[in-house]
């Protein structure tokens, strides 16, 4: 009896202390956000600030546990890279990020409580606040990780594994300038019990632009309204993507899309 006691005590306190190193570290992070976006710049504030991404990154480590991704590093660093408000790229996803030479191929790895965390404090990009549809938006794969935008231009149908609650695979493009060219970038993002895992993959595969959808861009742009050409060139853009979305699947590059977005899920430590 005394055993069975423990146990069940053991598995209420856990969850318990999974929260807590939770609220532990975004407490730490808000501290020093608020520190530092007060602090003058020097290579004093430098190297506090150093300092602090590494203390943080060191409570992530402790809260998440290890992680092995193929081709992956083996040890990750806070995703969150600036603690200024003011800098460019303020505000990414709250977790361990991994990266290959160059950034073409990123994961973040995080939590569930943490995401949720994450996705309230972005409710005004505007960000959806239940999970998938969040994983199904633009604003999402935009804010989570480097400082491009990023245009979805269609999901691919991949195979859920078993452990996995949550899986979703987009196709899009991530830049600072012009969005609007054959999408390249494929992100893959899985839910396996507590943690959640972002996969993104630059130059991911080719594709083609779909003549059906430059007429509707062409027809967009070629609109008098609105006057103002950035909302036109936005409203045309949305046009687009929809319509690519629609005509994706008959395309003849879709299926490698999703064998690619298939093969980037099972890089993930799943099962």
């Amino acid at each position: 009896m005394r055993s069975l006691a423990l146990l069940c005590l053991l598995a209420l306190a856990t969850p318990a202390h999974a929260a807590s190193s939770e609220q532990h570290y975004l407490d730490l992070r808000d501290r020093y956000i608020a520190k530092f976006s007060k602090a003058k710049e020097s290579e004093e504030t430098s190297r506090q600030h150093d300092v602090a991404l590494g203390e943080l990154t060191g409570v992530l480590r402790g809260l998440i546990g290890p992680v092995t991704i193929k081709g992956l590093p083996a040890e990750g660093k806070s995703n969150v890279d600036t603690l200024f408000k003011d800098d460019i790229g303020f505000g990414h996803l709250d977790g361990l990020a991994f990266a290959t030479a160059g950034d073409k191929q990123q994961a973040v790895v995080t939590t569930t409580t943490l995401l949720k965390r994450w996705l309230a404090d972005h409710r005004k990009d505007p960000m959806p606040q239940e999970i998938d549809a969040a994983f199904r938006s633009d604003t999402f794969y935009y804010a989570a990780i480097q400082d491009a935008a990023f245009a979805k231009y269609a999901e691919l149908p991949i195979t859920k594994p078993a452990s996995v609650s949550t899986a979703v695979a987009v196709l899009g493009v991530r830049g600072n300038g012009d969005l609007k060219g054959p999408p390249h970038e494929i992100d893959v993002v899985a839910i396996r019990g507590e943690k959640v895992f972002f996969l993104a993959a630059s130059e991911a595969v080719k594709t083609a632009e779909i003549p059906t959808c430059e007429k509707v861009w062409k027809q967009m742009m070629a609109r008098k309204t609105p006057e103002d050409a950035m909302a036109r060139e936005d409203q045309a853009m949305a046009a687009y993507t929809k319509c690519f979305a629609k005509e994706a699947p008959s395309q003849s590059w879709f299926t490698a899309a999703v064998k690619t977005a298939q093969g980037q899920l099972e890089l993930l430590p799943l099962r």
